[in-house]
């Protein structure tokens, strides 16, 4: 009878392994070979008991000199002195050791130096303070701890790489196989324990410990729920319940949220909520994902005293004011930094018309004007006719940060750039080709009704966009972010340099048919541009109710952190008749898509207090604190931008028989 073939490899006296151990005395039944060769001859630590730690890797100091201390890790590639002495750095969860090996005095430790890379070893011996001159300022960095004895754990083989170096890094295919492998560098490591201490924070928070009095309740919610037109494409779970019936994995607790609070059981809900969206392969999303999820009751329909003064004319500024607490104790926990007591505000209208974007980056200037006066008359009033505006981003020639940047990037599609030469006058503009699809009539040499201040030198942007804002971004707006990113790359910008600039975004068209993610559902009908739970500016009630949809702002609110949306909600409907209204009337639902929302329709008629909330994207607000540069890298086991999980094999092929259970057949597609 043959051993098994671990057992095998370990014995041949030609192995990496077993040359690496040979003269390690502690681990000879390594050698071992014969039919009789059990598990518990594989590894010494089996056969006999061994101290429990005393210490992690990163709790040593100068001030334990002298201690004897129990140290357990992975010991990373050895630093050869001589044939006898070595040193050995020693890593686990909290830090790195450094350990002097001695085999002179002490012969038994004669093999350690010769162990594989990121092999788990336990250590004993005496903590010795390093040299002044020799000292590191890194957790640990002023011991090292001279080893007297060790048991080899487990000793690592079939290494696809190794965590521990910098300079061979393996591609990211590789690594996402291997991604309890990745986990061990710093980096990622980090990242996870970071991401835990962010998650502390948000609960201490909001549950009312520390300086606030917010008392949330953490309710968790279901993960299988009912399919219902929301917004995004769903993740259908099929059951053997009953013929062609499916579960569908929550989009967001956004319903389940909602009947809690009209429940009055909970007064302010709060959950660190698993979502899940079945989106095309994009660059930096999720198919699962986190979010930080809360729902308040009781909340104002339209501004508090003193909103206004801030920029808030909508209700939700309780959420407001909540989400601000806990983002300033983020900071101030995590990152060391006090943030202002209250961020800005600004409307959509004016974050479109002023940065070409509806989630600005404040951190730079580059401001957006209208320079539709800038025409002569017969040109602005064609223009105003067509139902446009012309924008123009005037970098200035003495502006070293930009200047450089502006003549270089690359040109965003519908914008025109011009460099002001000396003694130019207005004319150049009606020569340019965006006015050519438009009807002129009469003289087109009116004098402008203004004169825009402009130098020698100035470079000049200009691009037609539709005068009422719609969508995310105008084409100035994109280009604006091209002349920033030119410049980071050319060194003269410095984005790490700006502390962070956090701004509200408010009050949005309720209503779009520009969302090109929702065209799935829409079928060219209106759409909701948050969610259709959305409630309608107070102002534009009657708006709403005399057809005017695209005249209806909504009570949303998004919250933007140097150009990135980490986070968006708003006040709800609590009014059975108008939630109707808008599934019926404005988005025309079917009945059979009205009826998949009856228990939330039902829920509101049973006295639902006025209520909003607000969800937090916790893998990005996450990534922006950890400097990553995706969010895969602050997951512990993340999807790949097309979905797929290389290390677990997800999505799996399913056998027929299986599908036949839950009364299903896959259907084969021809390659």
């Amino acid at each position: 009878m043959q051993p098994p073939s671990c057992l095998r490899v370990l014995a041949h006296p030609n192995s990496r392994l077993q040359l690496c151990l040979r003269n390690v005395r502690q681990i000879h039944s390594l050698v071992a070979g014969t039919a009789s060769a059990s598990a518990s001859a594989v590894l010494p630590a089996h056969n006999a008991p061994y101290r429990p730690r005393s210490h992690t890797c990163a709790a040593l100091s100068a001030a334990d000199a002298g201690a004897r201390v129990t140290l357990q890790g992975w010991a990373l590639p050895a630093r050869v002195l001589n044939k006898h002495r070595a040193f050995i750095p020693l890593k686990d969860a909290h830090g790195t050791t450094q350990l002097l090996i001695d085999a002179e005095k002490y012969p038994q430790l004669a093999g350690l130096p010769d162990l594989p890379p990121e092999s788990v070893i336990h250590i004993e011996g005496t903590v010795v303070a390093r040299p002044t001159t020799q000292r590191r300022s890194v957790p640990a960095g002023d011991i090292e701890v001279a080893v007297d004895g060790f048991t080899l754990l487990n000793p690592t083989r079939d290494m696809p790489f190794l965590p521990s170096s910098k300079f061979n890094v393996p591609s990211e295919d590789i690594r996402a196989q291997y991604r309890y492998l990745d986990l061990r560098r710093d980096e990622l490591g980090n990242n996870i324990r970071k991401r835990s201490k962010i998650a502390r924070v948000v609960r201490t928070v909001l549950e009312g410990h520390g300086q606030s009095s917010y008392s949330f309740l953490e309710v968790e919610t279901p993960m299988l729920l009912k399919s219902t037109p929301e917004g995004a494409r769903e993740f259908l779970v099929p059951t053997r319940l009953g013929s062609a019936r499916s579960y569908a994995l929550p989009q967001s607790p956004q319903q389940p949220k909602q009947l809690l609070v009209c429940s009055g059981a909970i007064d302010r809900y709060y959950q660190l909520a698993r979502c899940f969206r079945d989106e095309d392969g994009r660059k930096d999303r999720q198919p699962e994902f986190t979010q930080i999820d809360l729902e308040m009751a009781f909340v104002g329909w339209g501004p508090r005293p003193g909103d206004l003064q801030s920029g808030w004319g909508l209700g939700g500024g309780e959420v407001k004011d909540v989400v601000e607490s806990v983002i300033r104790q983020i900071w101030a926990e995590v990152e060391g930094v006090e943030l202002p007591t209250s961020f800005q505000v600004m409307t959509y209208d004016q974050a479109m018309s002023k940065y070409g974007s509806d989630k600005p980056d404040l951190r730079f200037g580059l401001e957006i004007q209208d320079a539709t006066s800038w025409l002569p008359s017969e040109f602005s009033s064609a223009l105003s006719a067509s139902g446009d505006s012309l924008d123009v981003m005037v970098v200035p020639h003495d502006s070293e940060m930009f200047i450089k940047a502006a003549r270089k990037c690359e040109l965003e599609p519908g914008t025109v750039r011009s460099q002001i030469k000396a003694g130019s006058d207005m004319s150049w503009l009606t020569r340019l080709p965006l006015f050519q699809d438009l009807q002129l009539s009469g003289d087109q040499t009116d004098p402008t009704s203004s004169t825009p201040t402009l130098n020698t030198g100035d470079i000049v942007f200009l691009s037609k966009r539709r005068a009422v804002p719609e969508g995310g971004s105008t084409a100035l707006g994109r280009q604006r972010l091209r002349i920033a990113n030119e410049a980071e790359k050319r060194g003269t910008w410095n984005p790490a340099e700006k502390p962070p600039r956090f701004l509200w975004v408010t009050e949005f068209p309720l209503f779009t048919r520009a969302d090109a993610d929702k065209e799935f559902l829409a079928h060219g009908r209106w759409s909701s541009s948050h969610h259709p739970f959305t409630a309608p500016m107070a102002e534009d009630v009657p708006a709403l109710y005399s057809g005017e949809y695209a005249a209806v702002r909504g009570q949303h609110y998004d919250l933007v952190l140097n150009g990135v949306e980490i986070g968006g909600g708003s006040v709800r409907v609590h009014d059975a008749d108008m939630q109707q209204f808008i599934f019926s009337e404005v988005l025309q639902l079917s009945e059979e898509e009205c009826a998949r929302f009856g228990h939330l329709l039902h829920a509101l008629r049973c006295g639902a207090p006025p209520h909003g909330g607000l969800a937090l994207g916790f893998d990005r607000l996450v990534a922006l604190l950890c400097n990553a540069a995706s969010i895969r890298d602050v997951i512990a086991f993340p999807k790949t931008g097309a979905g797929t999980d290389p290390l677990f094999r997800s999505p799996a092929a399913v056998s027929d028989d299986t599908w036949k259970e839950y009364g299903l057949q896959a259907l084969r597609q021809d390659k």
